[in-house]
């Protein structure tokens, strides 16, 4: 004997609720599961000079960069040799970036593509302010687009930053 469809669980009120919570409950775990937002710059990157792997992250209020793995030792000076670090700490759990505030977050609804903070430059010692970005352009993982300068950011150098594996 054949069901009506309106006799079928699936098609009676409680059925079309249960149905309704089943589709919600995927779509709520599809949402979580899915990676942040291209640019979105949570996540592990490696330095522009392959030495670490850093992990930005939140940090009170702001998003900060703290070391997670050194993989190298390679100076950023042109000929890239052994770089000789100002800061004799270990680099290993060193905060790079911190302070690191959405500049575009005038509209709550829409995710902040640009924050302003400050870099740490181990090499020299010295910390820049610095604006944040995340750029799909050249590689759909992104890379993180730091602008390091003194004073007036037209005054500064731009570091990028790829994705770490499994990111």
């Amino acid at each position: 004997m054949k069901l009506a469809m309106t006799q079928h669980p699936l098609f009676h009120r409680s059925g079309r609720a249960l149905t309704a919570g089943i589709l919600l409950a995927a779509a709520t775990f599809a949402a979580q599961a899915q990676p942040s937002a291209p640019t979105d710059p949570r996540g592990r990157w490696i330095t522009a000079n392959g030495n670490l792997e850093v992990e930005v992250a939140p940090c009170g209020a702001a998003l900060c960069g703290t070391v997670t793995k050194v993989l190298g030792n390679r100076s950023m000076a042109p000929g890239g040799g052994d770089m000789q670090a100002a800061d004799r700490r270990p680099a290993l759990g060193m905060t790079l970036l911190k302070d690191f505030a959405p500049v575009d977050a005038a509209d709550p609804a829409r995710p902040p593509t640009e924050w302003a903070g400050q870099i740490y430059n181990r090499e020299n010692g010295k910390t820049y302010s610095c604006n944040m970005s995340v750029s799909t352009a050249g590689n759909p993982a992104g890379e993180l687009m730091l602008h390091a300068y003194v004073g007036l950011p037209v005054f500064g150098k731009t570091q990028r930053w790829v994705r770490a594996g499994g990111d």
